[in-house]
Order: structure tokens, then sequence, then C-alpha cells
């Protein structure tokens, strides 16, 4: 019967099944008996301005292998960040309720009580931690009493070092990237000849710089060594605290009230009434502090338009004249030369694109990019609403933005033209976001082993050589009926 159905198939069509099927084995395969079921993992990032909530997935039989973790979902907390609510804690906590309650419905109910769930805090949490400890214990309470309301596996809520951001960040990168370890058709793990990527994040409260360095670090508090996948990476690692967007707009602010009683970094035709306290409450700006003054006063500030001043203002912020060490970045912290490709994300991709997008500038280049400073530096308020009118909210520190990413990667990291052709400002990688909490969660959960992983199982040797014989045979017996009838045609055709 089966030698029937064969004979009826077209030869041509029999041929290319045949090889179809050839092809089919060239590609590793799982076990079809059964789909795995998915495990998830939720981080609430929880950053000086704002808190996101990440939900991530993984196929449930392949923990402690890569390239498998990917993001399910994203949710955005309304307000500020969880330090915003010192005065009201329990506001922290009722803040995550709408993103807590998505994950709800997204990650299945069988699935909840095994989800683990972490908070980690980053620099608005390390600063409150900084001025008031008990404020900062009181809003972690909240956040872990609200937490502790919903089913899933909650596993704490933290608020990580400034290193451990750095470092998880670029785990994530390069996790991502599958820099670490790749796997590849022939069914077997392998080590990418690419090397890894470093990574610069720039938040609100605070900047990371990280890369993979081939010499120890002069200072130890800036080297992390890491075993990942049997692989040994010693990596450099320094976090800025005060230097994050934010901060650095209200230092900015701070020097324009003392220095010149306008702001240089402002557009021409802004102006804007200052509250006192929200400048000068901040430890960030407690150097530039007036001795006495009223938090609740407002004070009105103009802008001027002036680059030059702007730039002066910012370089105040680096200090280069004192290092202990062969060479320092700014403010006597050791670091060695950039080296290889950097992605950059968070602040610094969103600045990047408002001068590509939005100003339609070029920034390719640091020369480029300069020039693209000054020009959004020179506008006026009326210009810059004319090229950028979705942007108004954060328009009139764009200015002040980009000219701070510009000192802070060319003065500051020491990176010079060429190196500059090598950093990616980047969002996502994939469709999963670019940042700390996913190099966290895999961390924690224990998803990246020190030892590489064993061969992918797949199909038994032996079952693959019967399979690839067979598919040979049914190929060759394709092929003959098709020389078969192509010879048969021939005389009728004559005729």
């Amino acid at each position: 019967m089966a030698g029937k159905v064969l004979s009826l198939l077209p030869p041509s069509l029999l041929a290319a099944a045949g090889l179809a099927g050839l092809l089919l084995l060239c590609v590793p395969t799982r076990d079809v008996r059964e789909l795995p079921a998915l495990k998830y993992g939720i981080v609430l990032d929880a950053g000086s301005s704002h808190t996101s909530m990440f939900i991530y997935k993984w196929l449930a039989d392949k923990e402690n292998d890569t390239g498998i973790v990917g993001q399910h979902s994203s949710c955005d907390v309304h307000g500020g960040g969880i330090s915003s609510y010192a005065d009201n804690p329990s506001r922290a906590g009722q803040s995550l309720a709408e993103c807590l309650d998505q994950a709800l419905q997204e990650v299945p109910k069988e699935r909840h009580v095994s989800t683990p769930l972490y908070l980690g805090a980053t620099a608005g949490m390390r600063l409150l931690n900084l001025t008031s400890p008990e404020a900062s214990a009181n809003v972690l309470a909240a956040v872990t009493q609200t937490l502790t309301q919903y089913p899933f596996d909650f596993r704490g809520a933290h608020i990580l070092s400034g290193q451990d951001e750095g470092v998880f960040g670029w785990v994530t990168t390069n996790y991502l990237l599958e820099n670490f370890i790749k796997y590849g058709w022939v069914g077997r793990w392998f080590w990418p000849r690419k090397g890894t990527l470093g990574a610069m994040d720039l938040g609100g409260a605070s900047t990371q710089i990280t890369f993979e360095t081939a010499s120890p670090a002069e200072d130890p508090a800036n080297e992390v060594q890491l075993r990942l996948y049997g692989r040994h990476y010693r990596v450099y690692t320094h976090s800025f605290l005060c230097y994050g967007r934010d901060q650095v707009l209200r230092r900015l602010l701070a020097g324009a009230l003392q220095t010149h009683g306008f702001h240089p970094c402002w557009p021409r035709g802004y102006s804007n009434q200052v509250l006192l306290g929200d400048v000068y409450e901040s430890p960030c700006t407690a150097a530039q502090r007036p001795q006495a003054f009223n938090s609740s006063t407002r004070v009105s500030l103009s802008g001027t338009s002036d680059p030059a001043l702007c730039r002066s203002l910012i370089m105040g912020l680096f200090n280069f004249s004192s290092c202990r060490f062969s060479r320092c970045s700014f403010n006597g912290i050791f670091q060695p030369p950039v080296a290889g490709n950097f992605i950059a994300f968070s602040a610094f991709f969103y600045t990047m694109d408002f001068l590509r997008t939005a100003m339609g500038l070029p920034v390719a280049t640091l020369q480029q990019l300069e020039a693209a400073v000054a020009t959004v530096c020179n506008q006026t308020w009326s210009e810059l609403q004319a090229r950028a009118p979705g942007e108004r909210a954060r328009l009139p520190d764009y200015c002040a933005g980009a000219m701070f990413v510009q000192q802070l990667l060319s003065r500051g990291y020491g990176f010079h033209e060429r190196a500059f052709g090598g950093v990616t400002f980047q969002k996502k990688a994939g469709d999963t976001a670019v940042g700390w909490a996913l190099g966290y969660m895999l961390n924690l959960t224990n998803l990246i082993p020190a030892e590489p992983p064993a061969l992918r199982k797949g199909t038994d040797l032996g079952a693959w050589l019967v399979l690839v014989l067979l598919f040979a045979a049914m190929l060759l017996a394709a092929l003959l009926l098709l020389l078969r009838r192509a010879r048969s045609a021939k005389p009728s055709s004559a005729i």
C-alpha cells in the first residue's frame, strides 16, 4: 500500500520532500514529545525617578543554559521613584499595585507561587539611605508589605550597590547579545570569538561604566571577577553617585543660582520659578547649599542659550586635578583606558535619540556630537518648541543633558574619536530592555552557571543515523523515479 501511495506522488515533490527532510535533520531538535512549560520571574527596578516592572520568561526544562530568558512584558509605575515617598512610605507600596495586578493577569495562575519576585532599588534609595537610614528602612518596609500580599514567591526588596548596578547591567547586555556563550546549529554550545561589550548606564541619580579588562585594577574597589559558563572575566566597574541626569540638572541649577543669577543651559525666552527646597535638599547639592535659606522660597530664573557658559558650568562638576593612580577618569577614580565596543543605555540613549530624531542632527562622531550640542544650546525657547513640539516637559533641559553626556564621554571617561565610534546607543536588545534588572534576576535565580553547559539533549546518535539513511534512500528513490519517467517520455515526444 505504501508503494502505491509513493508512486502516485509527482517525483519532483518526492525529491523536494526528501531534500526538506535532510535539511530538517541538520537543525538541532528538541524532544518533541511535549513542549515544556514556561517559568516566569518578576523584577521591580525601583529607580530614582520612577519604577519599572519587568516580567521575564524561560523554558522550564532549560535552567542553567543561556540564550533562553527573554522579556515577556513590562509596566511603568505611575508617579516618582519609591524614594520620593520618604515622607509617606505607605504610598510607595500602593504605587506598585497597578503593575503587580498586571502581573497577576499575565503570569499563568498555576505559576504564581513558583514565580520569583524581586525589588531592587538603585541610586535614589542609596541617597535616601545616606541622609536618613530610618526613612529608607520605612520605604523598604512599606513596599515589602505590599509585595508580600501577592501570591508570587517574593524574595526581598534590597538596595543595590553602585557596583552591583554596573555589573548586572554588563551581564544583561552580554547575555542578551550572546557574547558569553552561543548555541550552534551542530548541537553544541560554543564560545563566540567576538568578546564582550562594555556597558554604560545613565540613570537619574548615578551613572555606571563597566567593561572587561585584561590587567588587574590598581584600585581593588573597581574590580569584579566573574566565572560564567566556564570562563573567567575580569571586569572594571565604577558608579558615580550624584552624576545621574536628574541630580546633574539639580547641581547645575544650584550653580546657576549661585554664580550667574540666570541659567546658561536653558534656552533664551524660557523662565521658571525654582523652589529652593527642591534644589538644596538633595545630598548631591550639599556643597552648594547656602548656610541659611528658606526651602519654601521660589526664585525666578531665566535661560540665556549660552553654550560656552553652559560648558563651563558642567565642567565644574568634574575634578581632574588629583589622581593617586597611573590614570583616572575624574574625581580621583582609577580607570584603565576604555577598550572594545560599548553599549550606552537609559538616559544615554534618550539624549542621543533626541538629538538624532527630534532635532535631526548627526551624532555618529564626537565632532558631530559636539556640533549637535552647540546647535541645541544655541536654540531659543520658541525655536526648540517648533522643532520638538512633543518634548515640552523635558525640552528646557536637553541642552544641559546633551552637554553633560558629551563631556562625560569625551573628558570624563576618555573616549577619543576612534573609541567613540565603537559606542552604540541602544534601548533594547531584541525585545528585552537593556539594564541591570535581567542580570540581577539571572544571578539570584542561578540561571547562569559557573561551568559550561553540557551537550544539548536532542535525538540519539543512532536514531539520527537511521533517519539520515532513511531520507537518503527516499531521496534516491525519488530521483530514480524522476529519471525513469524522463526516459519514458522521450519516445512519446518524438512521435
